[in-house]
């Protein structure tokens, strides 16, 4: 939204303030501002005439000119092809400066001197998009009545200043003028005046030219008048600055005041040719396929969310967003009837997305006052009446189903000073609610009443954050927050989560963040059942459009985006959500995922680096399940791996029998760089009980170590002999190995040799080498029998 000082000055005293210091004081009520600006920042310019003009003897376009600029009569060489004797016109003086750093000085043209240039508007740093084609082609025409001599840049009133303010979406108030000015005037204290609506009317009504129909619910109001017999002519220049000043271009008077109410009021307006437009005004939702010519000329094809302003044969206006070219106010147009009215914001904002944007439709989609639909529409039969000669009529087509009862929102004294941190006296508060244009009962509690203008302002909380801006957040004095701190307050899962991440960062693995987003095509990678998408409404990019189900796609970016840099020993992960849906029910599962590749680097005393494999990343996530308690209740299994995995280097992990995640190498479909994954559910790693972790001194009794192998055939897992290993050897057996796996010589070829290394170990006393004999052998018994071993003894 841009701001001109003369425009807000209509509504609010403002001539007397530093428009910089508003613009920074508005800053500290939340309104952030890009720059400020004038039409034109040229200096030295002068209105002057020309008095004489004659062709240059040796130049086939250029002109000596002999121009009056009040003080003196100067020759001035011109080249523009519309000057003339008599011509009132821009001088830009010897040492004036132009946009550009150009600076006005003598010279000769052609042999002949110039004392001073003849400007167009383009040479003063007016936007071609605001200008004519013959302000494009030459020197600007002033009107004849102008006073020769005086400052050309403020009687054009191209001395306005704007300031372009970047608004946050919950102020649609502040989308006018007027709306700009309640909130500088809560800033200053300063009145706001409303400007004139009151009209003649002649003895027609509008009804006998239209009447209005209204089939669907996504019009709360609409409102409809007509003025007859208007002049369709270029703006005054006043006008035109106004329109400039907010970054919109002039047309015609018509049009321009059309574009001048909706800034004033923030209330968007349509003119319709009357007598184009039929006798029947409909507001309906749009047919399937319907098709619409707007008015830049595109043809649109719309659908059964678009709202649209049809007569009785065709649509006429793709509501809140642009009219026809079919009922368009030309040149020759006479009779105009005017729309003033309330769409709903969703659809508005579906149909500006898909079809158009334009500045109505970014006012209905963040709302409109419904108090002001009625001025709106009366401003603009005013200064129809006023600058464009029309006839104005009276009566009013309406349909109103709007509330346009303020909002009531009571509040105490002491819950604004408690949200506020600040100690502000009761009178104060009073003093801003005026300032605010905010009307209140009572003194403490106070019931105040919001004005429908502001839409934003809903709660208690809302109203608030008013006071304390105006009253000046810079005012609050810091004070150290005073709670009592107590311990283990996390809850199970966030506790859990910490301990995760303090483990595998322990391990060597470093965190990183994603985004929670992926696109349509990754989501259905590395997950383990199928579920359902949650896809946004309204995703910013098609990469960004869907909510993940695996953490997983965003470390292989991650990956991906650190080789590309030659950064290829990537070791890292995340703890995260996953969403998805499963017969209708929204589930988020908190995950811990990771990713290993390259060099996994151990920093011990030999800074040993070890190459990823999929028995390293096995062994962390044995770890982890350690670190949680859970050692002796996992197992990995190969009967369920995922699609996304390689089928021969990954597995999946079990606690208590129910799956909780997978570990293994991405299947070379998906990547070529040996990448091994890993993601467990925290979720369900938290469901399972563990006992509190005992410590045990350290036995000072010496360990026995006996090693052992076994000949199996190849699709009998080592998880099989060590339950048996396990359950046989009891408590003394301490620990358990695989340290050889082998197939070649001395085997079969369906079999596979593998060896374990056992140790043997007695907490209270040294074991003797018969108890851990008989052991060894009861060992070696049960593997044969319950796996189908044979003793190696090659």
């Amino acid at each position: 939204m841009r701001l001109s000082k003369s425009f807000l000055n209509d509504y609010v005293k403002v001539d007397d303030l530093d428009f910089q210091e508003l613009a920074e004081k508005m800053v500290f009520c939340g309104n952030e501002y890009e720059s400020i600006e004038k039409l034109s920042d040229a200096t030295g310019l002068v209105v002057g005439e020309v008095v004489e003009c004659i062709d240059h003897p040796e130049s086939d376009h250029l002109h000596i000119c002999r121009v009056n600029t009040g003080e003196e009569v100067k020759q001035i060489i011109c080249g523009a092809p519309n000057v003339r004797a008599w011509l009132k016109v821009i001088v830009a003086t010897v040492g004036a400066k132009l946009p550009g750093g150009i600076v006005i000085k003598k010279a000769k043209l052609a042999g002949m001197e110039s004392n001073g240039m003849i400007c167009s508007l383009e040479e003063l740093g007016i936007d071609s998009k605001y200008l004519k084609d013959e302000d494009k082609e030459g020197i600007h025409e002033l009107p004849l009545d102008a006073e020769v001599g005086v400052d050309a840049i403020k009687y054009l009133g191209f001395d306005d200043e704007a300031i372009d303010f970047e608004l946050t979406a919950d102020r649609a108030d502040l989308m006018s003028v007027l709306g700009m000015a309640y909130e500088v005037g809560a800033i200053y204290d300063r009145k706001v005046t409303y400007p004139e609506t009151e009209v003649e009317t002649i003895d027609e009504d509008v009804s006998t030219y239209h009447s209005l129909n209204v089939e669907t619910e996504d019009c709360p109001i609409y409102l409809g008048r007509m003025v007859k017999d208007v002049t369709v002519k270029e703006s005054p220049q006043w006008l035109k600055n106004r329109l400039m000043s907010s970054g919109i271009r002039p047309i015609n008077n018509v049009v321009d005041i059309s574009n001048y109410v909706m800034l004033e009021f923030g209330q968007p307006l349509h003119f319709f040719d009357s007598d184009n437009l039929g006798k029947e005004v409909i507001v309906r939702n749009a047919k399937e396929d319907e098709e619409i010519v707007t008015l830049d000329g595109n043809k649109r094809v719309l659908n059964t969310n678009d709202l649209v302003i049809a007569s009785s044969k065709e649509a006429v206006c793709l509501a809140g967003v642009m009219g026809g070219l079919n009922t368009e106010v030309e040149e020759t147009t006479k009779n105009i009837f005017i729309e003033a009215a309330i769409f709903d914001a969703l659809k508005i904002r579906n149909t500006s997305k898909r079809v158009l944007r334009s500045e109505a439709s970014s006012r209905y989609e963040k709302g409109i006052d419904p108090n002001r639909t009625r001025m709106a529409i009366d401003r603009a039969c005013y200064l129809l009446n006023k600058y464009a000669d029309g006839k104005v009529l009276s009566g009013c087509l309406t349909h109103d189903k709007t509330n346009k009862e303020d909002k009531v929102i009571d509040i105490t004294l002491e819950k604004i000073n408690s949200i506020l941190g600040m100690n502000i006296e009761g009178p104060k508060v009073e003093e801003i609610l005026t300032r605010l244009g905010f009307t209140y009962e009572g003194t403490n509690p106070y019931k105040v009443f919001i004005p429908t203008r502001r839409l934003d302002v809903n709660i208690k909380e809302d109203l608030v954050s008013e006071v304390g801006k105006i009253y000046g957040y810079n005012n609050i004095v810091g004070v150290m927050p005073k709670t009592d701190i107590k311990r283990g307050t996390y809850t199970p899962t966030a506790r859990m989560i910490k301990e995760v991440r303090k483990y595998l960062n322990g391990v060597g693995l470093n965190q990183v963040i994603t985004y929670s987003l992926t696109s349509e095509e990754n989501v259905g990678k590395y997950v383990m059942q199928e579920s359902d998408n949650i896809t946004l409404l309204d995703p910013l990019s098609e990469d960004k459009k869907v909510l993940r189900k695996s953490l997983l796609n965003s470390l292989v970016e991650v990956y991906d985006y650190n080789s590309a840099r030659k950064i290829t020993d990537v070791n890292i992960f995340e703890s995260g959500k996953a969403y998805y849906q499963i017969d209708g029910e929204i589930i988020e599962e908190n995950l811990i995922s990771g990713l290993m590749c390259g060099n996994y680097i151990k920093t011990t005393w030999k800074s040993e680096k070890i190459d990823v494999d999929f028995y390293l990343v096995k062994g962390i996530v044995e770890g982890l399940l350690n670190y949680l308690g859970l050692n002796r209740r996992y197992q990995f299994k190969t009967d369920v791996l995922n699609k996304d995995l390689h089928p021969g280097r990954s597995c999946s992990v079990y606690v208590d029998n129910e799956l909780v995640g997978y570990i293994g190498e991405i299947h070379p479909k998906n990547h070529k760089k040996e990448i091994y994954l890993f993601e467990l559910s925290l979720d369900k790693l938290l469901s399972k009980k563990v006992r509190l972790i005992k410590y045990k001194e350290i036995s000072k009794y010496p360990v026995v170590h006996k090693d052992v192998a076994f000949v199996v055939n190849k699709d009998v897992p080592s998880e099989a002999l060590q339950k048996v290993i396990t359950r046989t050897g009891g408590r003394l057996l301490t620990n358990i190995e695989v340290f050889d796996v082998y197939t070649g010589e001395n085997v079969g070829d369906d079999e596979k040799s593998i060896a374990y290394a056992l140790t043997f170990q007695d907490q209270n006393k040294t074991l003797e080498d018969t108890e851990v004999t008989k052991i060894f052998h009861k060992i070696i018994e049960n593997v044969e029998k319950e796996c189908n071993a044979k003793l190696r003894d090659k």
